[in-house]
């Protein structure tokens, strides 16, 4: 070899690597994948003499050409990138019946894992006046350049990602906290000589569509509800959010609870345009004349058992769920005549909804069974969510939970 060959492949050899070099510290200041694409198709056009490039990349919802130089706009389109999957090797176009083809050399396949993440296309003009043509020349390179631009695109898509999660982390993180500020605190439910109150909160995400209030109406007077929005996450707990405001405006003790149903249902279908619904048990409660009025709007029936008689019932009377129709057909509301020694169970279905080797299983009797007995709903609840291991990772729960438990005494 003369020292004239010699020298050009050194020479040669210094630019690939200097070229590399430059690449990379051009992937660690950057963090665009345009700027990238730029410097990538620099090197192809002005240092390689490469004149035809196209780069398809596999995002998740299918194959997008990401960079385009040397063939007119439009044309990328008529290749179908679903037909080249099982190229692993890089491919001479030539045995390609497609026109399109004949613009180019060859075919780079990227592939990890046995999968292809990406595909180039590398294609010269003027092979006759250039000699050998440089995608042949520059094969190597190429390849090993186009592999380093994918690598860094792939790290670019996952630190946005992991960026993107973690800002969506912290924004879950601050609706679930806003969210709990929407249920009663302890201190806000009703304990005193004449009713005392307990209940458990327990979104299955950070954020869920479950609810409940207490409503103090006066010395002798509250109101009580719990509701749970049809599906589950960010959706049902804006709608949730909503609901709340609304029920907090308009549940006085002035306001009949036929008439609270009507604007409750108008509003949530304003709200949800008939996507989503809320099941609703909402009752009013009178100390004084120990009378209980409630509408059940599609809800799980609460549990209802007096300790001296040892009666069990469900309170069912009401409606549809709200915002299920524009206007509800019909609207039933029953009085009940408080006895001493009374206790009420109000629940949300994931209580009751397990899932068990795949299948949702109904479990109402077992809670019923931890209900009907002499100790206090407080001493039922604790039972309820030790048995049921509502306060622990338990698999077999998948869907949110709100208990309210009332002891009339």
């Amino acid at each position: 070899m003369s020292i004239n060959a010699s020298l050009k492949r050194l020479k040669l050899s210094t630019f690939k690597l200097n070229t590399l070099l430059s690449f990379a510290q051009a992937i660690n200041k950057s963090r665009s994948t345009q700027g990238l694409l730029e410097r990538y198709e620099q090197i192809l056009r002005d240092d390689l003499g490469i004149d035809r490039v196209l780069f398809f990349y596999k995002y998740e919802n299918g194959w997008d050409c990401i960079l385009r130089f040397g063939i007119p706009e439009g044309a990328e389109k008529q290749i179908k990138v679903e037909e080249l999957l099982d190229i692993s090797e890089i491919t001479f176009t030539s045995t390609s019946s497609e026109p399109v083809m004949s613009d180019f050399d060859l075919i780079i396949p990227i592939i990890q894992e046995e999968k292809p993440l990406a595909f180039v296309f590398i294609g010269d003009i003027d092979d006759e006046e250039k000699g050998v043509s440089a995608s042949i020349k520059h094969l190597n390179f190429i390849q090993t350049l186009s592999i380093i631009m994918m690598v860094a695109i792939e790290n670019i898509r996952f630190i946005e990602e992991s960026i993107r999660q973690e800002a969506m982390r912290k924004e879950l993180e601050l609706a679930s906290r806003m969210q709990a500020m929407l249920i009663p605190l302890e201190q806000s439910l009703i304990n005193d000589a004449n009713v005392q109150m307990a209940a458990f909160y327990r979104p299955h995400f950070e954020v869920g569509g479950d609810y409940y209030d207490v409503v103090k109406m006066g010395k002798d007077q509250f109101g009580f509800c719990i509701a749970d929005v049809s599906g589950k996450g960010i959706s049902a707990a804006l709608l949730m959010s909503n609901f709340q405001a609304s029920l907090r405006a308009l549940f006085t003790k002035e306001i009949s609870l036929y008439q609270l149903i009507e604007k409750l249902n108008e509003r949530v279908f304003d709200t949800a345009k008939g996507e989503k619904f809320i099941t609703l048990f909402i009752a009013r409660y009178n100390v004084v004349t120990r009378t209980l009025e409630y509408v059940n709007a599609g809800h799980n029936p609460p549990i209802f058992y007096n300790m001296q008689s040892k009666q069990l019932s469900l309170l069912k009377s009401g409606c549809i769920g709200l915002g299920m129709l524009e206007e509800i057909p019909f609207i039933n509301f029953e009085k009940i005549k408080i006895l001493p020694s009374t206790k009420m169970l109000c629940y949300t279905d994931g209580l009751v909804e397990v899932l068990r080797d795949s299948v949702v299983e109904f479990n109402l009797q077992a809670i019923e069974t931890m209900v009907t007995n002499l100790d206090s709903i407080e001493s039922n609840l604790d039972v309820i969510i030790k048995t049921q291991r509502l306060d622990t990772d338990n698999d077999e729960v998948f869907d949110d939970i709100s208990i309210v438990g009332l002891q009339f005494n």
